[in-house]
């Protein structure tokens, strides 16, 4: 039975940070890269929980400037000594061998062998993560321990591996809503056994398309997409150029279940409706966090935030990529993630993207001067003498600045409070008749037109 079969009906109630951690597992051992069987059997098990659509795009395909490669695969590889003992074995970690190394099969000298061997000096026990998708080599990754011991003067050394015309593959999940703009959350899908980086983007990503499809109801669209980094990202933007007016904002998930407090890194904007709510939400997380700037090197918001593109999205992570010891390397392993960090970073995504669902714009029935709230129950529907005077701000601030031309986010800006804080004075406002929905506006490209600003930290 397929771990993920007590997924397949709903996640436990409660114990979100066991399930995200669950799906990690589960897709953990699979030897992934750019392109291959290990992407298509990740969305496979991905397809067990999210009814995931499965794209091929051959090999040799023009995506802008870059061409689609041929597909990798691999099914063993080793280095034996000359006893016939597998002193390297890529069936112990698919680290092991240099992602996209050519095929190969001969005995060889150690001193020639040493030329295509990685190691990190630095954490002896630790296998290093490296790639050579896109020039031809071979290689493998080995713990210092292990080169140290290699005393033959030769070694057999195979790689039972292709690289052959093929296609690149990538999953898709479109979430409809009340309006035809959409969010899109990214996840790449290119690494092997590393868990944090990004195992835990893929898991964020699946349950959230979960949670949001129990919503009774969505203001807006949502597009996931599970792609291969840099490549995938750039190829789907390609292959759907006419769909890229449609998307109003969005986030890629990456390193979400290591230790470390969140960072938020900025669209190229740095002031979307998405970087202001990211930031509101982590201010007042309770938590350390973090708000980064745009930078044009990263993950796949590089590709959604180039300038032909200029898409609003944003990058949720922890601890940023190359800032930890374990980035890239087999100590990113089921032990470094942890079911509690895999669902705090849950939480916030929830939490930033109720936000975008309640981020409502309204209009003041009664402007001329304050409204009796009293004589209406308000004050007593706020709640206890010791949290009144907080509630009761919310609500003269939802009053004071609801003309239309003030979304609720702006508001939660402006004061200074939680969003939650101000979005639960406007419903109370709003059922007492004093305030109105302002229907939104859209300018000539179809894109809503509202209020910009920045949330300071």
């Amino acid at each position: 039975m397929s771990a993920l079969e007590p997924l397949v009906q709903s996640s436990s109630a409660g114990n979100e940070g066991a399930d995200l951690h669950r799906l990690v597992a589960e897709l953990y051992p699979i030897c992934r890269s750019i392109t291959g069987d290990g992407v298509r059997e990740t969305l496979r098990r991905i397809e067990q929980l999210l009814p995931v659509a499965i794209h091929e795009v051959p090999s040799g395909t023009q995506v802008f400037d870059w061409t689609v490669p041929r597909e990798w695969n691999i099914r063993d590889a080793w280095i034996k000594n000359l006893n016939g003992d597998r002193v390297v074995d890529f069936q112990k970690s698919n680290l092991h061998v240099m992602s996209y190394s050519l095929p190969v099969g001969r005995r060889m000298p150690l001193t020639e062998l040493r030329q295509h061997l990685h190691t990190l000096p630095d954490h002896p026990s630790w296998i290093p993560y490296k790639t050579s998708y896109y020039s031809e080599h071979w290689g493998f990754c080995v713990t210092a321990e292990q080169l140290s011991a290699l005393t033959d003067a030769e070694y057999d050394v195979g790689i039972d591996a292709t690289l052959e015309n093929g296609h690149l593959t990538y999953g898709e999940f479109h979430l409809p809503g009340d309006s035809t703009e959409e969010v899109l959350i990214s996840s790449h899908i290119c690494h092997p056994s590393l868990c944090n980086d990004n195992l835990s983007g893929v898991s964020v990503a699946v349950f959230l398309a979960r949670w949001l499809s129990t919503l009774p109801a969505r203001r807006w669209s949502y597009r996931f997409v599970f792609i291969p980094g840099t490549i995938g990202s750039i190829t789907w933007l390609s292959r759907n150029q006419d769909r890229l007016a449609a998307i109003r904002q969005g986030m890629v998930l990456s390193g979400l279940g290591g230790p470390g407090e969140l960072h938020y890194k900025r669209s190229r904007s740095g002031a979307a409706e998405i970087d202001r709510a990211a930031a509101i939400v982590l201010h007042h997380s309770g938590r350390d966090c973090k708000i980064r700037d745009f930078s044009p090197y990263g993950y796949d918001e590089r590709q959604y935030c180039s300038p032909g593109i200029n898409l609003a999205v944003g990058c949720l992570s922890r601890t940023p990529f190359g800032e930890y010891p374990e980035y890239h390397t087999s100590a990113d392993n089921l032990d470094f993630v942890t079911p509690d960090h895999l669902e705090g970073a849950y939480r916030a995504c929830q939490s930033i993207l109720t936000l975008l669902e309640k981020n409502l714009t309204f209009v003041n029935r009664q402007p001329m001067c304050e409204p009796q709230l009293g004589r209406r129950g308000l004050y007593r529907s706020m709640g206890g003498a010791g949290e009144s005077r907080s509630k009761e701000m919310a609500m003269l601030w939802v009053l004071n600045l609801s003309d239309g031309a003030h979304s609720l986010l702006d508001i939660a800006e402006r004061s200074s409070l939680p969003f939650e804080s101000i979005s639960t004075a406007a419903a109370l406002l709003q059922q007492s008749g004093l305030l109105e929905e302002r229907p939104e506006v859209a300018d000539n490209s179809g894109k809503y037109q509202g209020k910009t600003g920045a949330y300071a930290q």
